[in-house]
């Protein structure tokens, strides 16, 4: 059986045909007395941070991020915790949630998010004290900085681990 030829005078049937007539007076009615104005507005001019602000800001977010500022918010931790000496009865503060690997207060992660951070600068230090381009006594300090700042904060995050672990790698 041969297929049926479509009549191209029947299927002419447009959108406004099939609208309903009040719904076509309100899309048509409005817009034949309201004109649309003529604005010479300018775009505004949006110009790329600088570097220096790019990174400011991914070091200030990796410090937040690092610090446990979500957990922060989220669960809110003291500021610090207390603890009462057994010899004197006196209630002397604690900064570490000392045996809760899953629990910090808020100074401590403020204080561990900073010594990852310092070592991060300190590692950046010692990339720039590579550039030939510098003065020697400028390449001298950044490395001495550099080294400085990476040998502090390993040495003080194995402190603060130590002391949220007793017994931890001895």
């Amino acid at each position: 059986m041969a297929p049926k030829a479509e009549n191209s005078s029947l299927s002419t049937s447009s959108d406004t045909e099939s609208m309903d007539p009040l719904l076509h007076l309100l899309k048509i009615l409005p817009f034949s007395f309201l004109r649309v104005p003529k604005l010479r507005l300018k775009l505004p001019s949006l110009s790329l941070p600088s570097s220096m602000t790019v990174f400011s800001l991914v070091l200030l977010t990796y410090f937040l991020v690092i610090s446990g500022f979500v957990y922060d918010v989220i669960v809110e931790p003291p500021g610090i915790g207390s603890t009462q000496d057994r010899a004197t009865g006196a209630v002397k503060p604690v900064v570490f949630m000392s045996g809760r690997v899953n629990g910090q207060y808020i100074i401590e992660g403020l204080s561990s998010g900073f010594m990852f951070v310092l070592g991060g600068v300190g590692i950046i230090l010692m990339d720039l004290a590579l550039d030939k381009n510098k003065a020697r006594s400028v390449r001298v300090s950044f490395a001495a900085t550099g080294i400085t700042s990476v040998l502090i904060a390993y040495v003080m995050s194995m402190l603060f681990i130590r002391i949220k672990i007793p017994g931890y790698l001895r």
